[in-house]
């Protein structure tokens, strides 16, 4: 019979729960680090029929911590998953990983630039955030979901390669560049 207290997801050699995860996450992480049952409750699901329950969940107050997170996950051997606003209609927001929730802090229109038409965005900004801020320079991003007022994770939308109905195109199509972080923790572009 499995050991009920095994996770799933960690290399064998770091079973010795996900404690060790957790403190090393709240000593390299500025932001908020939950693996109590309830958070997990939460992101367990998505806007789909879907639920994997996760390792624990890391709310990044900025991209630093995105990075320092993907760096103790990585020295744990634990899997990430990143997370927006959790509108995912196919189970894309929910694993049994290390959940980094972009929401809440990581979520700002950094930039418009009229001339060229770009806009340089956080992971987690809400799509209707960004059509407000390139409202007044008569720009709009392209994709248009259903879910616009609270779908953000411009990464996941990237990623997922979802055909918008409006304009039938891909946001990669509509993306110039993507800062992201390597497993070893090391911003890229």
């Amino acid at each position: 019979m499995a050991n009920p207290t095994r996770v799933i997801g960690l290399r064998e050699t770091d079973q010795s729960a996900p404690t060790d995860l957790a403190d090393d996450l709240r000593r390299q992480v500025r932001g908020e680090v939950r693996f109590d049952r309830g958070s997990r409750a939460l992101y367990a699901t998505d806007g789909s029929n879907y639920r994997q329950v996760p390792i624990g969940v890391v709310i990044p107050r900025d991209v630093d911590d995105v990075v320092a997170a993907v760096e103790v996950c990585r020295q744990h051997g634990a899997p990430i998953l990143s997370r927006g606003g959790g509108t995912s209609l196919a189970g894309q927001c929910c694993n049994v990983a290390v959940v980094v929730d972009m929401s809440k802090y990581v979520n700002r229109v950094l930039s418009i630039d009229a001339r060229r038409r770009i806009a340089r965005v956080e992971p987690g900004v809400v799509l209707d955030t960004l059509q407000r801020a390139a409202e007044p320079d008569d720009l709009i991003f392209g994709p248009d979901p259903a879910a616009h007022n609270r779908c953000c994770g411009m990464a996941g939308s990237l990623v997922s390669k979802r055909i918008i109905s409006r304009c039938r195109c891909r946001p990669a199509n509509w993306s110039v560049g993507v800062h992201s972080s390597t497993a070893p923790g090391r911003a890229a572009r």
